[in-house]
């Protein structure tokens, strides 16, 4: 898995690139994470346009993620989500925890 990082005026943005699973894409999604909190970047827009799968572990640590931006007065915003991905955040119910967008920049604005 990849990940870019770019800016879009106070929101960082993680473009999210391949399967994100066990022993694979974890640790580069936790270390992004942690990395962003420590440099104060709490508003967070995780990007899954291009994520064909996540498993369970790869879903816990979004959840993860999400608890930890928000104990820093932070949000992570999820966009553009494949229709597995979005079908396992309905499954579990995450997508009711989530706020979730089709237009990036729309999901920018919303912070």
């Amino acid at each position: 898995m990849k990940i870019e990082k770019r800016k879009k005026g106070s929101v960082t943005i993680l473009d999210l690139k391949g399967k994100i699973l066990v022993g694979d894409g974890i640790d580069e999604l936790r270390k992004s994470i942690n990395e962003s909190i420590e440099q104060k970047e709490t508003n967070l827009i995780l990007n899954f346009q291009n994520v064909p799968y996540l498993d369970s572990t790869g879903l816990g640590e979004v959840v993860r993620s999400y608890t930890s931006l928000k104990k820093e007065g932070g949000a992570v915003k999820i966009v553009n989500l494949t229709n597995k991905v979005r079908d396992l955040l309905s499954v579990t119910k995450l997508i009711t925890v989530f706020e979730t967008f089709e237009d990036e920049d729309k999901a920018v604005e919303s912070f």
